[in-house]
């Protein structure tokens, strides 16, 4: 064999390595630009959760109609996440970004002039849309750019953008003028500010061919991603059940419970949630997924029965000391559940199978907290809601815990950037 021949048949080989191989010096620019996307676009999503009670006096409806609000967001996302989810794997990820960024804007628009239920669930399912969208080609873009810092950036900063944006919306809310419009009027100039960002952002991935077939609904998981899907799919579909019971009862229940008519505690429950969870998922960080996945479950079942204890006895400060305690639980089951399934991901498969865990996950959100809003009206009313969602919460921990005790460690090798994280090898 020459060695001109020799040379064609090793550049392949050598072009496929340098392909594979993550940048020397990662873009760290475009790292803090993604996650403040992701963190925008939460804090979007529960922005309206301290306004539902400003909401139901002034355009007069029942708690069902607050939880289905709440619930149409979570549809529209589920919706667009098996319609959108692989498009950016052949599109590119900044025209996905472009569109669901235009999206954003032109829901808060509509919420911001919003005068009835209609234009509320209208710019509810506008958001649904531009998140389910866009959320797959954030995670992959993540780790597109830094495989280790992007996995990090997954699982902590949904609980950010979720917990500032209930927080800041409650405050807004509260202590500013103008309640039911200043809080989307900010959004939509942090939405305009990313956009242009985000056009002077390079592409982290090459277009081809399918943008078509993409389209096609489609659960697309490769075969060597099945186990740790099914692994991690109990405590993802467990940790945001919880969460949507924060953010549609929660601000009731925290009202309820303290005697206050105020914004900011009818949106603390869901901040300390969130944020107690993302500083969770930074300090565990380096523990095996597993293992967290397993301290996750326990923690949340320690949660739930804590929240049970302070709901019956009508505590307040029992309540908030069982929410830290839960984000605990949600931190450590979301970073668990994440890290197990996205590092073994090729980069033409991560945005289909982030799209994949999300579905999970907002399944886990949106059925319950639904089924809990008709429990509200027709049923026992809040606190016997709220005391059966919680059982809810602690038999799904349990369920999480049991099949996780089950599942056996994976046996597929090290990739290289487990062994260098120390984090291979361990489901």
């Amino acid at each position: 064999m020459t060695s001109s021949t020799q040379s064609r048949q090793s550049r392949p080989r050598r072009n496929q390595i340098e392909a594979a191989a993550p940048p020397s010096k990662p873009n760290i620019g475009s790292l803090v630009l993604l996650s403040s996307i992701v963190i925008s676009f939460l804090a979007a999503s529960s922005a309206p959760t301290p306004l539902y009670a400003t909401y139901a006096a002034k355009w007069h409806f029942s708690p069902i109609t607050t939880t289905v609000v709440f619930g149409v967001y979570a549809i529209a996302v589920l919706l667009c996440l098996l319609v959108l989810g692989r498009l950016s794997d052949h599109v590119g990820r900044r025209p996905v970004l472009l569109a669901a960024l235009a999206l954003q804007i032109t829901a808060a628009t509509v919420l911001t002039a919003a005068g009835g239920v209609e234009a509320l669930f209208l710019g509810r399912v506008l958001q649904g849309i531009a998140t389910g969208g866009a959320i797959g080609a954030l995670g992959a873009a993540l780790l597109d750019v830094d495989r280790r810092r992007g996995t990090l950036a997954n699982a902590a900063a949904p609980g950010i953008g979720t917990g500032t944006g209930a927080l800041l919306s409650g405050w807004l809310v509260q202590y500013a003028p103008a309640p039911t419009h200043l809080v989307y009027l900010v959004l939509i100039g942090v939405f305009a500010v990313q956009g242009l960002a985000v056009i002077r952002m390079p592409e982290t991935v090459s277009r081809k061919p399918g943008a078509r077939a993409a389209l096609r609904p489609e659960l697309a998981v490769p075969s060597n991603l099945r186990g740790p899907v099914l692994a991690a799919a109990p405590i993802l579909f467990a940790v945001w059940a919880l969460a949507g019971f924060y953010g549609s009862l929660g601000p009731a229940l925290a009202r309820h419970l303290s005697g206050s008519t105020s914004t900011v505690v009818a949106g603390l429950g869901l901040f300390l949630l969130a944020v107690t969870g993302s500083l969770s998922a930074l300090a565990l960080d380096r523990t095996p997924p597993r293992r967290v996945m397993l301290l996750g479950s326990m923690v949340l079942a320690a949660s739930a029965i804590a929240a049970l204890v302070a709901i019956d006895s009508g505590s307040t400060l029992g309540f908030f000391a069982a929410t830290l305690v839960a984000g605990l639980g949600f931190g450590a089951g979301f970073q668990g559940g994440i890290r197990t399934v996205v590092h073994r991901a090729e980069p033409h498969e991560r945005a289909g199978v982030l799209s994949v865990l999300y579905i999970v996950c907002y399944l886990g959100m949106g059925v319950p907290s639904v089924v809990a809003g008709v429990l509200v009206v027709h049923g026992g009313g809040l606190i016997d809601t709220a005391r059966d969602y919680t059982v809810f919460v602690l038999v799904l921990a349990a369920a999480a815990l049991a099949g996780l005790s089950a599942v056996k460690r994976s046996t597929q090798p090290v990739t290289a950037d487990a062994a260098v994280t120390g984090r291979g090898g361990d489901l």
